[in-house]
């Protein structure tokens, strides 16, 4: 099983980079997501923001892994405690399916991508910025592994 993690932006700010370093590094290889990075749309001020997300949402379904197991990551989406996601992680390490998380752009996910999800994911009820996705998620995963393996990072 590998975690892919399918994330539109490229060129982030260094703090993103940072911080999404700091947590992946921690992990054991086999829990090491493979990240990648979609080209957001094109967006202007005359421009439709629905065709950039459209443009998004292509290259997402294109990246997609064959027969994995898609996690949109989406603010109306299920949340999850910490504690319910190692179970989820452990599932899915179970099941030897990939796993694709889905972070959208700055506009969100289309309705092609969230229709195309196995599991829709709330991080938060709160609006994230989409650069700041990427470091929870990475500090989630990683915590969840702790969880997994009894590591003493996480305390409840």
């Amino acid at each position: 099983m590998h975690i892919h993690i399918l994330a539109v932006g490229q060129k982030m700010p260094a703090w993103v980079s940072h911080g999404y370093d700091e947590f992946i590094k921690r992990l054991p290889k086999e829990f090491t997501p493979l990240l990648k990075e979609i080209p957001p749309g094109r967006r202007s001020k005359s421009s439709d923001p629905k065709r950039a997300i459209e443009e998004e949402s292509e290259r997402i379904l294109q990246a997609l892994p064959k027969d994995c197991l898609v996690v949109a990551l989406d603010e109306r989406g299920k949340s999850w405690s910490t504690r319910q996601l190692a179970e989820k992680m452990a599932d899915w390490t179970g099941s030897g399916r990939d796993v694709a998380l889905i972070v959208g752009g700055a506009d969100g996910l289309s309705q092609a991508v969230k229709q195309r999800a196995d599991m829709k994911w709330s991080l938060s009820a709160l609006t994230l910025p989409h650069a700041l996705v990427r470091v929870v998620l990475a500090e989630q995963l990683y915590r969840a592994w702790t969880i997994m393996t009894n590591h003493p990072y996480h305390r409840d």
